[in-house]
């Protein structure tokens, strides 16, 4: 079997439709539907059935997609040991981060691995709650910062969990406003504010919605942005309020105040990876870093 093919077959699984999982691949749907008429010709075995204008696997399909993960993850820690690393962390590990945990957790942990493993790899790439839990799934991340609270993201037992660190939502506003002031805050004191929101159905966006509505009131949204360097801008300026993660505030860098809420809400951060076998050494080097304590034992050990 082909380990490309059995990618787009896992793929198909997660995302659901051809279109997707070719969209995902920078493929084409017919070069898709292609590819995996020859794993079914490699397996021997039918694993798609048309139902009207879509595709959808048939049981043995499903029970392949699902191993094909582990399938693929035991082939590159093979290839990892053939390189002559034995247990040294070597090869490429995804690394998938929301946009305010890149440069306060990543970036930190990436700079100390090259400098600790020099054939290790680390791919960095920007995915917010939303997306990384279907890229870890699919195979496009190995492991993910992501957060867990607000019953959002769908959790399964093909999932190892470790708990990072906890962050609480803050309300940003600008300096010389009175609301700069000290203590927590009462959210419906600031409903006929200007809002800066996230963009529409991301997490931020949709958590500073409902805890609007739950202080029994509409945010008047006078932008929205997907950058929180331009959110904070855009509150410095003195145009906006906002509610931000206490990881996404550089007060060194945006002159802005921000408050605790009356009735304090946190993220809880986590790193996540696919169960199945054991992590290869370099997916546990990784964790290890994220966490942060020298003295931890690497995840297996």
């Amino acid at each position: 079997m082909n380990p490309w093919r059995l990618r787009l077959l896992s793929q198909l699984d997660t995302l659901g439709t051809i279109r997707a999982v070719a969209q995902a691949a920078s493929m084409s749907p017919s070069s898709v539907s292609q590819q995996l008429a020859v794993l079914e010709a490699e397996t021997r075995t039918q694993l798609l059935e048309r139902t009207g204008r879509r595709v959808r696997l048939t049981s043995a399909g499903l029970i392949l997609a699902r191993r094909a993960r582990a399938i693929l993850d035991h082939m590159e820690s093979v290839e990892a040991e053939l390189r002559g690393f034995g247990e040294e962390p070597a090869g490429l590990v995804r690394l998938g981060a929301f946009q305010s945990a890149i440069h306060t957790m990543a970036v930190p942990a990436v700079t100390r691995l090259a400098n600790e493993y020099p054939h290790l790899d680390v791919e960095l790439v920007q995915l917010e709650p939303h997306e990384s839990m279907p890229a870890l799934r699919s195979g496009d991340a190995d492991i993910i910062i992501t957060t867990t609270d607000f019953d959002e993201l769908p959790l399964g037992p093909d999932l190892d969990l470790v708990p990072l660190a906890t962050d609480p939502i803050l309300l940003v506003v600008p300096p010389g406003q009175p609301a700069a002031g000290r203590g927590p805050v009462d959210l419906a004191a600031y409903a006929d504010e200007p809002w800066a929101f996230d963009m529409p159905q991301s997490y931020m966006a949709n958590l500073a919605l409902r805890l609007c509505r739950q202080a029994r009131f509409e945010p008047r949204v006078v932008c929205r942005f997907s950058n929180y360097m331009m959110t904070l801008q855009h509150v410095e300026a003195g145009l906006s309020i906002a509610l931000l993660p206490g990881l996404a505030v550089d007060r060194r860098r945006y002159r802005v105040a921000t408050r605790e809420l009356a009735t304090p809400v946190t993220r809880t951060i986590t790193a996540a990876i696919r169960r199945g076998s054991p992590p290869r050494a370099a997916v546990r080097a990784v964790l290890h870093v994220l966490r942060g304590n020298p003295d931890l034992p690497l995840l297996g050990q």
